[in-house]
């Protein structure tokens, strides 16, 4: 830790003031040759492609940086209220293209580049997609700060810096193999590491009460193995308006590198032991916790996370205010993205009482006011549950607090509802049973004076169902914010093309007003301009097609196809299962020679099961088999191929959403949360098939029924068809799905594998299967013939891509965050100081 300062003041102006960098194309040429050359100490022999990129991206950083401080500057001087944004996950992909993109100097680095005889989309793909998030939620945490950012909102995002990313997916043998993900084995030119700010986080131990006379009853936590949390930021620019805001990543490290007594002793192994259960902490993103081990490790990750960062957040107040907490819940505000981080409400109760010395009913006042929930799922097993007894172990200390908060809220139940017993159990945040359980969902409603759902129904879904209970005792917390993506990297940076021709018939404002994508509605009927537009989707599915191929090793495909894509996480209620069903449909019909009016088509499939999945990773597999089995037949030709892209990240969306044609969005009513994906899809001209599930509604809503191809029960109808529902039933009166499951059934796509699909099978024939396959599977037939029957009418289907575009503008993040904004964190934009 740094602690040597200066001895009279701080740096004087000569020693931090210096002149704006200049960003035209001789200034920025100059920068990365003194980069390559001198800060890199690369020279002539150098052939590695990576140093030439990192010396464009200092270049670029460089820039970030005055505005970035800049930034800081601003607001230190407004003293403005700030909100804090936790996540265990930020998936932000590749950061130079935005970079250049928000800065506004993509033509001058295009030209430096040139000068230097270096080509920009070479250099850009030797970078590595950071890897902080594994799906839908990371990534609307990158959108969100992004957002934040271009809004002009003082915002910190706080995060983990994972060592290994989410793991790198391989296919062998048609099965998910996963390799480690070490994105940081170059470094990462982005970052800036902060050691000055270095905290401590304290595990294990006991407590008592203290011997201090001036503070009776304060409780002590003693004898505790502490972990450092070392600060890593990244700066998050927002869009051409000299905006720079912070993501705050915390690595994890020993207090001591290692114990000298067992070294010289001889146990080295004992010497190291917790230098290497210090760094686990923050080695590997979401361990697999199907095991103890694993359990325990994401507790720790969850706790480190909060701590470290409300520490952070008190080290500023400190500084500023002093142990005057008074208008410490004016001034800031903490956004909890889903239940993972909200033990951060016990451990500011902790710090508050424990380390600064406030009564309990003033430290739950601030905590009470400051702390907002978002909750991003309707599934019950991802609302989280720790074992008392793995808290009593790891946190004693919390779970004391967490008791308390426990009895003083039952207490404020019962007063309510008076005599409800059933009431008071389900609402108790310790849930009895074979093992008491913490309920981390339930702390996090408790503690905050908001929350919200991510999507109309979703929302809906919170108050009338998991959480009815808390709606009932505190309706006014609850409410709804759709969410979004922000349209700078899903729409300008990643399909520059259409964003050109958007710009060129609308002016180029929608960038930071999505909204005026709607000016693009009179244009679906203009012949030239859909000529045009469908011919960028042609080349954008050409590059699709080249990406594939390279990852695939493959020359394969026909960008005349109609590109039918599902692209996201493996899971069983997002229903990979029901779509390879219709591809093997389609396979059955071509083999029977039922072609007429036939549609060709390339279904591509791509995303990751957790390792620990075992039936995510079988469909992963079957999958496979069809695909191999599909694309080996002659008599497919060019009418059906299917492909599984390994590995799927966000550079890999930033290639697929701009050449996708069908957008699968295809979930089981009432179990997605919003997706983000269809937005993405929507916003780059795809039409969407899909249930009324998450924002898949709000999507339809806004470009019409006509444009939107729906199929499947609503969440109501799921519900009522539980008790009594009958898949056998539904298998026997449906001539396409008894084929279908023939053909599985047959062992046709295992044949020298047997057995290894009953699973499956038995998953789908199952009266107890909540994700209803067979249910839905004729209704998804039937929107499908549609959706192939409109993509044959090539004018039709244009109109519909244009129309898809102009009614993406609700779903902005700028629109959502400017909703989190008025009705939640109440800031206040600050401007930037000028760069001199």
């Amino acid at each position: 830790m740094l602690t040597r300062k200066f001895k009279t003041s701080n740096p004087t102006a000569l020693l931090t003031e210096m002149p704006g960098l200049g960003m035209g194309a001789k200034n920025l040429s100059a920068d990365i040759r003194r980069h390559f050359n001198c800060t890199l100490g690369r020279d002539r022999d150098c052939r590695s492609v990576h140093y030439a990129y990192s010396a464009l991206a200092l270049t670029v950083r460089d820039r970030l940086m005055e505005r970035w401080r800049n930034t800081e500057y601003a607001y230190d001087q407004a003293d403005c209220r700030r909100t804090y944004y936790l996540s265990l996950e930020f998936l932000l992909g590749r950061a130079l293209s935005n970079a250049m993109l928000n800065l506004g100097i993509e033509e001058p680095i295009q030209q430096a580049l040139n000068e230097l005889g270096l080509e920009l989309e070479e250099l850009a793909d030797s970078e590595f997609d950071a890897g902080l998030g594994n799906g839908g939620l990371g990534r609307l945490a990158a959108c969100f700060i992004d957002s934040c950012a271009t809004l002009q909102l003082p915002v910190m995002g706080y995060g983990i810096r994972y060592e290994y990313g989410m793991f790198r997916q391989m296919i062998v043998n048609g099965y998910q193999v996963e390799e480690p993900d070490h994105w940081l084995r170059n470094g990462h030119v982005w970052e800036q590491e902060r050691p000055e700010l270095t905290v401590r986080v304290k595990f294990g131990g006991r407590t008592e009460f203290s011997n201090d006379v001036s503070r009776p009853g304060q409780v002590v936590w003693l004898d505790t193995d502490d972990v450092l949390a070392v600060p890593f930021d990244i700066p998050v620019p927002g869009y051409r308006n000299g905006t720079v805001n912070t993501l705050r990543l915390w690595k994890s490290a020993a207090t001591d590198e290692f114990k000298l007594g067992e070294f010289n002793a001889g146990d080295y192994a004992e010497s190291v032991r917790a230098k290497n259960l210090a760094e686990n902490i923050s080695m590997v993103l979401y361990p697999n916790d199907a095991s103890e081990n694993g359990k325990e490790l994401r507790l720790r990750q969850q706790y480190f996370l909060a701590s470290a960062s409300l520490q952070d957040v008190l080290r500023r107040w400190l500084a500023d205010h002093g142990e005057d907490f008074s208008e410490f819940a004016e001034k800031n505000c903490f956004q909890l993205n889903d239940t993972h981080p909200t033990i951060a409400v016990a451990e500011l109760m902790r710090l508050l009482i424990d380390v600064h010395g406030l009564a309990w009913n003033e430290a739950w006042a601030i905590t009470n006011r400051t702390m907002a929930y978002t909750n991003h799922t309707l599934l019950p097993e991802a609302l989280e549950k720790w074992p008392v007894r793995l808290f009593r172990q790891m946190l004693p200390r919390l779970l004391e607090i967490i008791f308390e908060i426990n009895a003083r809220f039952l207490g404020e139940v019962a007063a309510r509802w008076p005599g409800d017993i059933d009431r008071l159990a389900r609402m108790s945040l310790i849930e009895e049973g074979h093992e008491q359980q913490v309920r981390m969902a339930y702390l996090a409603i408790v503690g905050s004076f908001s929350v919200n759902g991510v999507a109309a129904l979703h929302s809906d879904l919170l108050k009338h169902g998991l959480f009815k209970d808390f709606h009932e005792l505190w309706p006014e917390r609850f409410n709804n914010k759709t969410n979004g993506i922000t349209p700078r990297r899903w729409l300008a940076a990643c399909n520059p093309e259409l964003a050109g021709l958007i710009s060129e018939a609308i002016g180029d404002k929608w960038t930071a007003d999505l909204t005026r994508l709607a000016e693009l509605r009179p244009f679906a009927e203009d012949a030239a301009f859909r000529e045009r537009w469908m011919a960028i989707k042609r080349r954008n599915k050409e590059k699709l097609l080249d990406f594939k191929n390279r990852e695939l090793g493959l020359t394969l495909v026909n960008p005349d196809l109609m590109f039918d894509v599902q692209v996201k996480r493996i899971h069983e209620y997002k229903r990979q299962l029901l779509n390879v069903l219709h591809v093997i449909h389609l396979f059955d019909r071509i083999k029977r020679g039922d072609v007429q009016d036939w549609t060709p088509r390339c279904v591509l499939f791509g995303g990751k099961a957790a390792p620990g999945y075992v039936m995510a990773k079988r469909i992963i597999k079957l999958i496979n088999n069809v695909a191999g089995t599909i694309n080996g037949d002659p008599e497919m030709n060019d009418r059906l191929s299917v492909l599984f892209l390994p590995n799927y990240r966000v550079t890999a969306m930033e290639v697929i959403c701009p050449g996708t044609d069908l957008s699968e969005q295809i979930s089981t009513a009432g179990k997605e949360a919003s997706g983000t994906g269809n937005m993405k899809f929507m916003m780059n001209g795809a039409l969407t098939i899909g249930t009324l599930d998450g924002a898949n509604i709000e999507i339809r809503e806004e470009v019409g029924a006509e444009n939107f191809f729906l199929f499947g029960l609503t969440a109501e109808e799921v519900e009522r068809r539980r008790g009594g529902y009958d898949p056998g039933a539904v298998i026997e009166a449906n001539e396409d799905l008894k084929r279908v499951m023939g053909l599985l059934e047959s062992g046709f796509f295992n044949r020298f594998e047997p057995g290894i699909f009953d699973p499956i099978i038995e998953s789908i024939r199952s009266p107890h299967d909540p994700w209803m396959t067979a249910a839905d599977f004729p209704g998804y037939v039937e929107a499908q013939r549609a959706a192939a029957a409109a993509f044959r009418d090539k004018d039709r289907w244009a109109r519909m891509s244009i129309l898809n575009t102009a009614a993406s503008g609700k779903f902005s993040t700028d629109r959502t965050i400017a909703e989190y904004n008025r009705e939640i964190w109440k800031l206040t934009p600050i401007p930037a100081l000028p760069v001199k």
